[in-house]
């Protein structure tokens, strides 16, 4: 991971419509195979046009601006900062020789430089990014479920990014956004394209994939670079579950101890399907009624993974080792990766419907939640009343 640190004091953007790293001065674009021009005279602060928005058009382009970082990786458009240039805005502009015009838009950059001490200046542990909501997703249960899984298992902050949801889940969102444990970042992606709305692209189509996952994934991991020791990359419907420590951190001291150099952790995933619990087996069971969604408690039976085909994984990884990543893999990172055993560490995925029903016979009786009921459910009801959607 030592090559992460030759690069320091760059910028870089998010580009929706491309989906690559494109990396900016302060003041202009230079052409890459010409040394750094000193920067233009414009005012040292940027009083014009600062963009606070999580997605900004690029002016007279088709390229949407999603975030600005200082960060320390090699990327596809590198620009060096001049030296003594304490920026705190970055600028994009159509053409290299063009000069800057009042209505140029700025971002603001949202990590600075750090000295190399980031260990001691983290201020989370873990942080879970969940991408995307959108639609009438409203499975409240389900999301104050996991949710306070997450916390049960250590982890401080949760960052979702939000283009649309259910009225109760967003009266949930609220109440958890007050608290600070969770982040939600606006992405109203479909006011500038038309997103598709699932992840094959035969099916669904669409100006970009699947609300910009991809974008959010990578921007999330920017985001918690210089703040998180870890951090988790899955779905709402899922809970990276350690099997032989009751918590995450333990977990991860034993895999850094056992892999060290590792930046990337992959977790097996493991399909818990719908309704399969028998009366007979009451279990753990409380009732949430009039609240929305569904209680994954009851589901106790998992499906097997045929490994002689693909067969995906969710990420653990340290944010500074990774510089591009997909949904189940990481593009491009330093260090090495880990495929960590399921019997270590697995996804709990409890998707809303799967497309067959697979017989019972077949299946694994796997109770690892309800080893956290005793404080699972007093937390979950205790957030679900406090945003007003358990009456009794």
């Amino acid at each position: 991971m030592e090559k992460a640190k030759l690069f320091q004091g760059k910028f870089f953007f998010l580009l929706t419509a491309t989906f690559i790293f494109i990396i900016a001065i302060t003041m202009r674009t230079p052409r890459i195979n010409k040394s750094v021009p000193k920067p233009y005279g414009p005012p040292s602060t940027c009083s014009l046009n600062i963009s606070e928005q999580t997605i900004t058009p690029l002016t007279n382009t088709k390229h949407l601006l999603v975030s600005a970082y200082m960060d320390q990786r090699v990327n596809d458009v590198m620009c060096q900062i001049p030296q003594n240039c304490k920026a705190a805005y970055v600028t994009l502009l159509p053409q290299p020789d063009q000069v800057i015009v009042p209505d140029q838009i700025w971002l603001p950059i949202r990590n600075k430089k750090t000295n190399g001490k980031e260990e001691k200046k983290l201020q989370f542990n873990f942080t879970v990014c969940i991408s995307n909501l959108f639609g009438d997703y409203n499975n409240v249960l389900q999301f104050a479920q996991t949710l306070e899984m997450y916390r049960l298992l250590g982890v401080d902050r949760v960052v979702i990014y939000n283009t649309s949801c259910g009225p109760d889940l967003n009266l949930l969102l609220q109440s958890y956004s007050q608290e600070g444990f969770v982040e939600v970042v606006p992405w109203p992606i479909d006011q500038h394209l038309n997103p598709s709305r699932g992840w094959l692209f035969s099916q669904h189509r669409g100006d970009v994939h699947y609300f910009g996952q991809l974008t959010t994934l990578n921007e999330c991991i920017y985001r918690s670079m210089d703040r998180s020791r870890y951090v988790l990359l899955n779905d709402i419907d899922e809970i990276i579950m350690p099997y032989q420590h009751n918590s995450l951190m333990p977990l991860m001291d034993m895999l850094e101890r056992q892999h060290p150099n590792t930046g990337v952790f992959l977790i097996e995933n493991h399909i818990f399907p719908n309704n399969l619990l028998k009366k007979s087996e009451k279990g753990p069971l409380p009732l949430w009624k009039g609240v929305p969604g569904f209680n994954i408690l009851e589901r106790i039976y998992r499906e097997e993974p045929d490994r002689s085909i693909y067969h995906p994984h969710k990420l653990i990884v340290q944010p500074r080792a990774v510089e591009q990543t997909s949904v189940h893999e990481v593009i491009k990172m330093f260090g090495k990766k880990f495929k960590v055993p399921p019997d270590v560490c697995r996804i709990i995925h409890a998707p809303i419907s799967t497309p067959s029903l697979p017989v019972l016979e077949k299946l694994h009786m796997d109770t690892r939640l309800w080893n956290f009921t005793e404080k699972l459910i007093p937390s979950t009801n205790m957030v679900l009343r406090r945003a007003g959607l358990l009456h009794s």
